[in-house]
């Protein structure tokens, strides 16, 4: 059964690949019909059968006609030959660097009886397929001092016509090396169709219209150019529709096919190892989002993302029942056993996962440097919120909030957290506990630090609703405010919305959950002081700066001089492929930096410790307990103007907002 299932799903992907086939040789018919009219033509002529007038005519436009349209023909097939197809970002991995993981795919391939791979490669995702990279332009480059992939000698080209296994790199931490094998089975089962002559030539003939099309389609051509390539483009894209639902049923052929033949190989265990895919690809998202996205913003890149995926997911199952069964499989052989260097190919896919996620520079620098997870809660997790806090007591600068001073600070003029509270109370909140006696009764129990404080909201108070006064003229103005306080590079940044407050406010009047009006301008200054500081910050994404080298070349932090993923391959300019959030809006922006200042004051007063929770990110711990409760409470100040919680908490807590707090 399964043998007739894989001839099945053969037999439909090579019917469909001759249908493409077929959609190729009649456009070639069809360039070539004006020549062969022009041929007979001019036999005619020549055989005194076609005379007169009328045919001399005839012969000579038919000629003119053959000649463009052949020229036309060999522009259009050079464009599509010559074009290079869109290949993978991945990080290659030689043979000498990973014996152990060639030597169980090329089992693997003789136990389903199909060719082996030529290569392997890694990429920063949760997935595995196999690439074509047979194409000319996809050959190592010319003989330099590095090698495209590591331990591969000389400028050859690959003459293996098999194509490329790409595997997650995920997999290789959190699986197992039975699992990992079992998974990989149905991909290296898609080597046996792929390397049928009519499947690779349809293979070829699609991947090079695309490849046409978005030649074609770049910016930047001159003028003379522009229209050939206009048209060279709508032929190519006309081809492109015409054999695209055959292209699509033959790749599902492929699939079918191979799918079948893995069955007979580890199929029980493949049941299972499905399930760890799905896991894996929770804690790789997990990871990305709340761990290292936050790093990326600071300049610093997690060098060992894969083993944080281990770390991540291990939390996971000690959280959740669900996984607990999960966690017993870490005594078995991990997949990462099969490379040399583990530790050399998790900072290569760490880096290249920056740079597909986040458009990082090609290569480690001053402002982008690795950060093992040891140093994650002091050079990620402590900079960002000093970071943020100091910028929020720059936007209150430039709003003209009045600082609350403690007479008996060494530094009555710091930056405080009741500053931030003063500010963003709203001011009906504020006013009825000093008129309503059971409010102030009920308020009894708060210490004299927190009866300080409070005293410092009430000065702060009048500075306070004068701002409100403004920003609502500024509401209905042309935002002056943002005039009145430009950045030095102000003239230089190009226009953005959120580069106006009055823009930014005009977003958040579409926010479900508006705060008060000194949120809400806080919120538009906050996020037009970010798209400023973003405009005035040197490109993170740098095309011609040399890429990290291989696996296996590695030394010291391992991204020194030297090359590394296959970048030749593909645009940098297009960073980051794959955003992993879109923007954060001006209320979340808000939400952030009071949050961080919080955690700052609970940092310098309490004796707090910046932390890492691998499913949450950066993360306060107090008292040897991470403070999971603090985000509904500083949602509570941003979203309705109420800091009782807030304050709740941070007596509890022991912190004292008075108190000036350090900042970078």
């Amino acid at each position: 059964m399964t043998g007739m299932g894989v001839e099945a799903g053969a037999q439909s992907a090579r019917s469909r690949a001759l249908a493409v086939l077929r959609i190729r040789s009649r456009a070639l018919a069809v360039a070539l019909l004006p020549a062969a009219v022009a041929v007979v033509l001019l036999a005619g002529g020549s055989t005194d059968h076609l005379v007169g007038p009328g045919w001399d005519a005839a012969r000579w436009t038919m000629s003119v006609v053959a000649v463009l349209t052949l020229l036309a023909a060999g522009g259009i097939a050079l464009v599509v030959a010559r074009s290079r197809p869109a290949v993978s970002p991945t990080v290659p991995i030689a043979e000498e660097s990973a014996p152990d993981l060639y030597r169980m795919v090329r089992d693997l391939a003789d136990r389903l009886d199909v060719p082996a791979p030529s290569a392997i490669a890694l990429t920063p995702d949760c997935d595995s397929w196999l690439e074509d990279r047979t194409h000319p332009a996809h050959g190592p480059p010319p003989r330099e001092d590095h090698d495209e992939i590591a331990g591969v000698r000389g400028s050859h080209r690959r003459a293996a016509a098999t194509p490329v296994l790409v595997i997650g790199s995920p997999f290789l931490w959190w699986m197992r090396v039975g699992e990992l094998r079992a998974v990989l089975a149905p991909v290296v089962a898609g080597t046996g169709p792929s390397a049928h002559p009519d499947i690779a030539a349809a293979r070829r003939f699609v991947r090079g219209l695309d490849a046409a099309v978005a030649v074609t389609s770049a910016p930047g051509r001159s003028v003379l150019i522009r229209p050939v390539l206009a048209g060279i483009g709508w032929v190519a894209r006309l081809l492109l529709r015409s054999c695209r639902g055959h292209a699509a049923e033959m790749e599902r052929g492929v699939a079918a096919a191979a799918a079948e033949r893995a069955q007979a190989v580890d199929y029980g265990l493949r049941i299972v190892a499905q399930e760890q895919v799905g896991l894996a690809y929770a804690g790789w998202d997990r990871l990305l989002t709340r761990v290292a996205l936050p790093a990326w913003r600071m300049g610093r890149w997690p060098s060992r993302l894969d083993a944080g995926v281990v770390a991540a997911l291990t939390e996971l199952s000690r959280r959740d029942r669900l996984a607990e069964g999960f966690a017993s499989r870490l005594g078995e052989r991990p997949a990462c056993d099969l490379l040399e260097e583990p530790g050399a190919i998790d900072e290569a896919t760490s880096l290249l996962a920056a740079r597909l996620f986040h458009g990082g520079p090609a290569e480690p620098g001053r402002d982008w440097a690795p950060v093992d997870w040891q140093e994650y809660p002091d050079e990620v997790v402590d900079r960002k919120w000093r970071t943020d806090a100091a910028r929020l007591h720059r936007v209150l600068d430039a709003l003209g909030v009045r600082r609350a001073p403690d007479p008996t600070s060494p530094d009555p003029d710091g930056p405080t957290l009741a500053r931030v509270l003063a500010h963003l109370t709203d001011p009906v909140t504020r006013t009825t506990p000093r008129t309503d006696d059971s409010q102030a009764d009920s308020s009894s129990d708060i210490d004299s630090s927190d009866i300080d404080s409070s005293g410092s909201h009430t000065e702060a108070a009048p500075a306070t609703n004068a701002d409100t006064d403004t920003d609502t003229d500024t509401d209905t103005d042309t935002s002056p405010d943002a005039e009145a306080t430009p950045t030095p590079d102000a003239d230089t940044v190009t226009p953005s919305p959120a580069d106006d407050p009055a823009d930014a406010l005009d977003a958040l009047d579409d926010d479900p959950t508006p705060g008060t009006e000194n949120a809400t301008a806080l919120a538009a200054r906050l996020s037009a002081e970010i798209a400023r500081e973003e405009a005035s910050a040197p490109g993170t994404t740098s095309p011609t700066g040399p890429p990290p080298p291989p696996p296996g070349q590695a030394s010291g932090t391992g991204t020194g001089s030297g090359t590394g993923p296959d970048t030749a391959l593909w645009d940098d300019g297009m960073l980051p492929l794959f955003p992993l959030q879109p923007p954060r809006t001006a209320r979340e922006l808000l939400t952030d930096h009071v949050t961080a200042m919080v955690c700052c004051a609970a940092m310098d007063t309490a004796g707090a410790t910046p932390g890492l929770d691998w499913l949450d990110g950066p993360s306060l711990m107090v008292n040897g307990e991470r403070a999971a409760d603090l985000a509904p409470r500083v949602l509570s100040l941003v979203e309705d103007g109420d800091p009782a919680p807030l304050q709740a908490w941070l007596v509890k807590s022991g912190i004292r907002p008075e108190k000036p707090v350090r900042l970078v």
